[in-house]
């Protein structure tokens, strides 16, 4: 059985294929148009992921939509009306352009199947049980709480609920406008960033504040109700109008000026601290709400909600349960993947074998392909059989290096195959890389990876964080020692490699730590700022010579400038 995945809908157009219940190949469309967080259909994504696994548009069985445009429909209609005077905005994104961007799927399935012959079946999966449900049958749990956040999906904007086996069961669910998601998105715009889009500088400006000095009006704003419904002041909000800002007056009565220059006021940091805060708690208090109700060890977090990776910290820290799974692409891309899921595991009861622990779906080049275009390109390039131990000792020299190998990975970090690697012991590092090669906000942190096995060593996490999805604390005392990604906080996003997933990853820290003493290297995303992660080689040699980095490893081959 071959299922295409897709999403298509608000953000983060994917695709994927699932061939008799193995995820086989999913590629964000973003990698391939370079149009970063693209709602574009992924026409190119689908027609890669088919073409590198050698499969037909024949051969595909059933396509899984990650949308039921049809769930809430007469909600969305009664609440245009009930706001037309403001909601203008509102009626064209979520009744006319969800028309067309439907349309738009028809028109591309009628161009492959619409003349005869056998037909793949469509499914269209209701938005948060392809993130809530579908991450849970990739989980490595057979029963597990659930908790979906996000802006909105259709209508709804929360999934309670619990997964046993193949049944999934919601408690609840709250409904736009009572959104944790456009809370904080609000709050992200409020600071001078893109909303729907820089969330995670807004995660990562709010250890600069003091969350104390807003808290308890922030805390006011936001509500968690006994069965779980979210409860928001929008008298604070304009984003129920989708028009204009997502905040009005009385928040910055409440709050102060919002950020309009390059510098941030006081206002800004201390207005971050409390957002990031308020939601942490009320996710906890979430938990607490569905592991009373569940009983369940373990619970599985979705949604763009699920990608606040210390929100993700502090439920493993302090909630109930003993660990928690986040899907590699939590947000909207990972839809694609959970509605295959969904159809196969749900609809089709298929037994659940799968389990999505490696990261690295996407596709990949060849040292062939690399060693024909670096001779089309007349580049110097050196073959290293022994590429980890050459690239370890660079690394440990202060060099940044461009590390570029094997399947990409899906979703939003960079985890070891396309990734930026430099020194985390040296103090400078994290500013030279903002500034000479990432192009960002100087404030913003940078991430470790570490091998599985020396994690205790360096940083206080009694789990794994494969997907750089939880945040935890640096130990005190190696603190000094990894100057480059401790936070200001003491906190870091750790990223925990295993040998049997990714070898040649695991190696390199491995090599590194032999010379440094530390097994430890800064990651992050192989790109500059606004720009999709690279994708192809080429996308890396443009990198690699338009920016600040001393040396690019593409498979076994280095290059130098």
């Amino acid at each position: 059985m071959n299922i295409l995945g897709l999403n298509f809908y608000y953000h983060d157009s994917t695709a994927c294929l699932v061939k008799d219940g193995r995820l086989v190949i999913a590629i964000e469309e973003e990698r391939l148009s370079r149009d970063k967080h693209t709602r574009a259909f992924p026409v190119l994504s689908a027609e890669r992921c088919l073409r590198e696994t050698g499969i037909s548009y024949s051969d595909v069985d059933c396509i899984a939509v990650s949308i039921k445009p049809t769930l809430n429909a007469m909600s969305k209609v009664a609440y245009t009306l009930r706001h037309i005077h403001k909601s203008k905005s509102f009626l064209k994104h979520e009744l006319i352009n969800g028309r067309w961007k439907i349309r738009s799927f028809w028109q591309w399935y009628n161009q492959h199947w619409g003349k005869g012959g056998k037909k793949p079946k469509v499914f269209f999966v209701p938005h948060h049980l392809s993130h809530a449900a579908g991450s849970f049958f990739v989980s490595p749990y057979e029963e597990a709480a659930l908790l979906g956040l996000d802006g909105a999906g259709e209508w709804a904007t929360s999934f309670l609920g619990k997964g046993s086996g193949k049944k999934v069961e919601c408690y609840h669910q709250s409904y736009f406008p009572m959104s944790l998601g456009s809370f904080y998105e609000a709050a992200t715009e409020f600071c001078g960033f893109k909303p729907n889009y820089d969330e995670g500088k807004t995660m990562g400006l709010a250890p600069l504040g003091d969350h104390t000095v807003f808290y308890d009006k922030v805390a006011k704003l936001v509500k968690i109700g006994k069965d779980g419904q979210i409860k928001i002041d929008l008298s604070y909000f304009n984003y129920q109008y989708w028009g204009g800002r997502r905040f009005s007056q009385k928040f910055i009565d409440a709050f102060g000026e919002p950020r309009k220059g390059k510098e941030f006021a006081d206002n800004h940091l201390n207005l971050a601290a409390a957002v990031q805060r308020v939601l942490e708690d009320r996710a906890l208090e979430l938990c607490d709400i569905l592991y009373k109700r569940t009983g369940c060890r373990k619970v599985v977090i979705a949604g763009g909600v699920a990608l606040n990776s210390v929100m993700n910290g502090r439920i493993v820290r302090e909630s109930e349960f003993d660990d928690a799974y986040i899907m590699p692409a939590a947000g909207d891309n990972g839809t694609a993947i959970g509605a295959a899921y969904y159809v196969y595991n749900h609809v089709y009861k298929m037994k659940r074998e799968f389990v999505h622990n490696n990261p690295y779906v996407g596709n990949q080049y060849s040292n062939e392909f690399i060693a024909a275009l670096i001779k089309e390109c007349k580049l110097n390039a050196e073959y290293h059989e022994n590429i980890t131990e050459v690239a370890a000792k660079y690394l440990h020299e202060g060099n940044i290096l461009g590390w570029f190998q094997g399947p990409m990975e899906i979703g939003p970090r960079s985890l070891g195959n396309r990734s930026i690697l430099a020194n985390p012991t040296l103090p400078h590092m994290k500013d030279k890389i903002n500034a000479e090669v990432k192009h960002r906000e100087p404030y913003r942190p940078f991430a470790p990876s570490c091998t599985v096995e020396a994690k205790n060593d360096f940083f206080d996490l009694a789990v794994e964080a494969p997907f750089m999805l939880k945040v935890c604390n640096v130990l005190p005392e190696k603190r000094n020692v990894l100057p480059a990604i401790t936070h200001v906080d003491g906190s870091a996003r750790l990223q925990t490699v295993r040998k049997e997933i990714n070898p040649r990853y695991h190696q390199l820290l491995s090599d590194f730590g032999k010379l440094s003493g530390v097994p430890v290297l800064l990651n992050t995303s192989f790109n500059i700022m606004g720009e999709p992660i690279v994708e192809s080689p080429v996308n890396a040699i443009r990198c690699f010579f338009s920016t600040g980095l001393d040396i690019l490893v593409l498979g076994n081959y280095l290059i130098k400038k």
